[in-house]
């Protein structure tokens, strides 16, 4: 158990009044709540004022689940009943102020990354394949969930000034005013300013591809080696809570940050609205097409295609927003399909009992 529990308030973890608000609307005004700060296998580490609790779900919250979206998430704020010290049992989870949701490619189904997030610091390395399409990807997940993303520029030890300088103005000629630190957690260069941005009481999540440096960044920010940076084999550690890699922590100052494991894909969930956002100059021409349900694709009259020729909108910009764009009409599509087959599956249980109602069967 955490020795900072005894001086923690529930401020500390993120609450306010909008929660106290949800509280009281769902009906659980007297409860006690925790934070959810980590993920296990049918298990979840909730904290609060009193201390840290394992805790798992009440049969009743598990019968009413519809999707993956019902369960509790890293961020949550779940209602809960203490058992004792170290157990308790969550009968709620409280409205979401913000999510961050991922589609996993071939799958319709969306995983949330963390919940009730207020900045997210989307890290990308100066020796991977660094790529702005994909900063793209992730402020349109980001955006469509209510989060602001912040762009962190890692490992620029390994680049020259005139690299850094030269990618940082890319970064302004696209994406026009977004708030960018560069770091190093091999100079510290960079961690005062993270430090500066992490507020007290404000939750921080960190997002990008394995080999980052994202929990090298967020080790240095607790001032311990609290994540461990490699991978330890699935054969050892048996029998062991096993984690998603999904993980809260409070900082000393004050702050929270969700850590997060590495993403090989980030498929764009309900996007819509966060991919007009993430390219409002298009959002922005589009007022000005001749038709107003224009796909921008080829139609007569586009304003987007006329900026695409003029070179008054980036070629590369364009491209990444159509392929978002078919994604996420992609995944609605996915999305109405699978509600259509389970009203109609529906329809056939109800169909079978009233048959079997009529030939006397209970």
């Amino acid at each position: 158990m955490d020795n900072q529990n005894n001086k923690l308030r529930l401020e500390d973890l993120g609450w306010d009044d909008f929660f106290e608000a949800g509280r009281a609307e769902m009906g659980f005004g007297g409860f006690v709540v925790a934070r959810v700060a980590a993920e296990y296998r049918e298990l979840y580490r909730v904290k609060n004022q009193n201390g840290e609790y394992l805790a798992k779900i009440t049969g009743k919250l598990l019968f009413r689940a519809v999707s993956r979206e019902d369960y509790p998430a890293v961020g949550d704020w779940a209602v809960i009943d203490e058992i004792n010290n170290e157990q308790a049992v969550i009968v709620g989870v409280l409205l979401r102020k913000t999510m961050i949701e991922r589609k996993s490619c071939g799958k319709s189904a969306t995983q949330i990354i963390a919940a009730n997030v207020d900045a997210a610091f989307v890290v990308q390395a100066m020796d991977g394949d660094y790529s702005l399409n994909r900063f793209e990807r992730y402020f349109s997940i980001c955006r469509g969930g209510g989060v602001e993303p912040v762009i962190v520029l890692n490992k620029i030890d390994l680049i020259s000034k005139e690299e850094l300088e030269s990618k940082i103005s890319q970064i302004k000629n696209r994406f026009g005013k977004i708030h960018i630190i560069a770091a190093s957690a091999m100079t510290d260069s960079g961690l005062d300013e993270l430090k500066k941005y992490i507020q007290a009481g404000k939750t921080h999540c960190f997002l990008g591809s394995s080999g980052v440096g994202k929990s090298t960044l967020i080790n240095k920010l607790i001032g311990q080696e609290t994540i461990k940076t490699n991978d330890i084999s699935e054969g050892t550690d048996r029998g062991r809570h096993t984690t998603t890699g999904r993980e809260m922590h409070i900082l000393k100052d004050g702050g929270i940050v969700i850590d997060n494991p590495g993403m090989r894909e980030v498929g764009v969930a309900n996007a819509d609205a966060g991919i007009d956002d993430a390219f409002a100059q298009i959002a922005e021409l589009a007022k000005e097409c001749k038709y107003t349900d224009c796909t921008h694709a080829r139609e007569p009259g586009c304003a987007v295609l006329a900026a695409v020729e003029s070179g008054e909108l980036d070629k590369e910009k364009y491209d990444n927003y159509i392929s978002l764009k078919k994604e996420a009409d992609y995944y609605e599509l996915d999305k109405i399909g699978k509600r259509e087959k389970d009203r109609q599956f529906g329809k056939f249980i109800k169909r079978v009992k009233d048959q079997l109602k009529k030939s006397g069967h209970h």
